[in-house]
């Protein structure tokens, strides 16, 4: 097995492990249970779920040189959230978490083709895609296997986050 198909084969492994966790997350719940706070200005299911998708459709979109499925396949419309199109939800106050009030199809249909995007991306990649420097602002620079294993770091932590609230709820 050659170093390229080891790294895409857990590349793979790692963000379809992301997308059936956050589907298993949001399963079964309701539209007031996935906006639920713990505390008043805490994170939702919701939020926390529809941030992941978006972080990964961001940056992957970014890394093939494609467009964000958000805008390019309409699922900023159908959220028909009150945020600008290039939003991911880094940055937002607790009254944007809020905005974020969503069924669970809807919800699970964006994971899904945002992961089905990045597996099929992640499937063309070579170690010499892995190696190519994404992002020069840094030192040292970041590559693009660094960079889609801080999406996965991220990913993780935010899912792990909405499985406890949901453990909670």
């Amino acid at each position: 097995m050659s170093s390229s198909t080891a790294a895409r084969d857990l590349l793979t492994d790692a963000f379809g492990r992301i997308g059936e966790g956050a589907r298993n997350v949001i399963d079964g719940l309701t539209p007031t249970e996935l906006s639920q706070r713990l505390t008043p200005k805490a994170n939702t299911i919701a939020w926390l779920v529809w941030h992941l998708a978006r972080v990964q459709d961001s940056h992957v979109s970014d890394a093939a040189g494609t467009d964000q499925i958000w805008t390019s396949a309409g699922w900023q419309k159908r959220f028909g959230l009150p945020f600008d199109a290039s939003a991911t939800g880094y940055g937002q106050s607790s009254d944007d978490v809020g905005q974020v009030n969503v069924d669970a199809e809807l919800l699970g249909g964006y994971v899904a083709a945002v992961v089905e995007e990045t597996l099929a991306y992640v499937e063309r990649l070579t170690a010499d895609d892995l190696a190519r420097v994404v992002d020069d602002s840094w030192d040292p620079p970041v590559t693009l296997g660094v960079r889609l294993m801080s999406v996965i770091g991220d990913d993780l932590k935010h899912l792990g986050q909405a499985e406890y609230i949901r453990g909670l709820i």
